[in-house]
């Protein structure tokens, strides 16, 4: 009997020896998922796959990118297990979700760890080239003396080219209805097609129909000119001083992700956003990589945007009813 219980100890012992090793495998050992809340080849979605695949090289792992455009892809993240397996990629619309919407199920912050920026997208203000307005200023004089009968396109509530419509709207003190499409690329084409009065598309799409003679950009949105369009002006050149509006793209993980796993993807990331060949990739969608060093930096990056957008749309009137 003393032989057999010695026997069982050591085989119990070995057994626990072995589960604590396979507990311990290091991350990633299965397929890490990225969610994405937009349409698959919108600015989000292709820069998700960029980074996605980076990642998969680095981990020798497959990353799925999962497009679920709207709320529910947001939603879909949040309520995921906090293993790091589920990622989301978004946009700073992310920030404004509470904003605009009534029953949200997720909070922006709360609900999410921030890993790290991983790009940023000049927006371009873009219109239809029938509209009689060749700057700024005249397209706003155009809105004032109809008022509530133009109109401006988005992806939707919460997009990062939402928030810059919706900015636009206030500063110009303008009254222009909001047009919600699928996605990017219907939005453009609202625009293309005459359907939608203006848009604020990412400078290189701008770029190539402005080429094309399909529109007429009238300014761009951030803080310094776009080089690709040397004579397109910033709004605040146009006449907007207080305009200036940067649209970022960030991946997070559901709150509760240990902070072990958060720093490797932080670190992991980082690194990938530092490869010429990335950047290039990354440049042809228009973006410009941003490398943050910590998380810490991007959950307060989060925090802040959440706060200053809620405050000037809840003082514009803009928000859930």
């Amino acid at each position: 009997m003393p032989t057999l219980r010695w026997a069982l100890l050591g085989a119990a012992a070995l057994t626990l020896a072995n589960f604590g090793a396979f507990a311990q495998a290091p991350y990633p050992n299965q397929v890490v998922r990225i969610v994405v809340p937009f349409s698959a080849g919108s600015a989000t979605d292709l820069l998700a796959r960029a980074v996605g695949e980076k990642l998969s090289e680095k981990w020798k792992q497959q990353v799925v990118i999962e497009n679920r455009p709207g709320l529910a892809g947001t939603t879909s993240a949040a309520k995921s297990a906090a293993d790091g397996y589920t990622l989301m990629l978004t946009s700073n619309g992310h920030t404004v979700a509470g904003a605009v919407n009534k029953n949200l199920q997720f909070d922006p912050v709360k609900d999410f760890a921030g890993i790290t920026p991983v790009a940023s997208i000049p927006l371009v203000l873009i219109i239809n080239p029938d509209i009689p307005a060749k700057s700024v200023k005249e397209f706003i004089d155009l809105a004032k003396a109809k008022p509530g009968s133009m109109n401006f396109a988005s992806p939707g509530l919460g997009s990062t080219t939402f928030i810059a419509g919706a900015l636009f709207r206030e500063n110009a003190g303008i009254n222009l209805v909001h047009v919600p499409y699928k996605g990017a690329p219907e939005s453009n084409m609202s625009v293309v097609r005459g359907d939608s009065h203006m848009y604020f598309t990412p400078a290189n799409t701008a770029l190539e129909l402005m080429q094309s003679g399909k529109v007429r950009a009238l300014a761009v949105a951030t803080a310094k000119r776009v080089p690709e369009m040397p004579d397109v002006p910033t709004l605040a050149e146009a006449g907007l001083s207080n305009f200036s509006y940067d649209s970022w793209f960030g991946l997070m993980a559901p709150a509760g992700t240990p902070k072990a796993i958060i720093d490797k993807i932080n670190k992991d990331t980082v690194e990938a956003l530092q490869d010429p060949g990335l950047q290039d990739r990354m440049a042809k969608q228009g973006g410009v990589v941003v490398i943050h060093s910590s998380p810490a930096k991007f959950d307060e990056i989060i925090r802040s945007d959440t706060d200053r957008y809620g405050k000037i749309f809840a003082a514009a009137g803009i928000g859930a009813k």
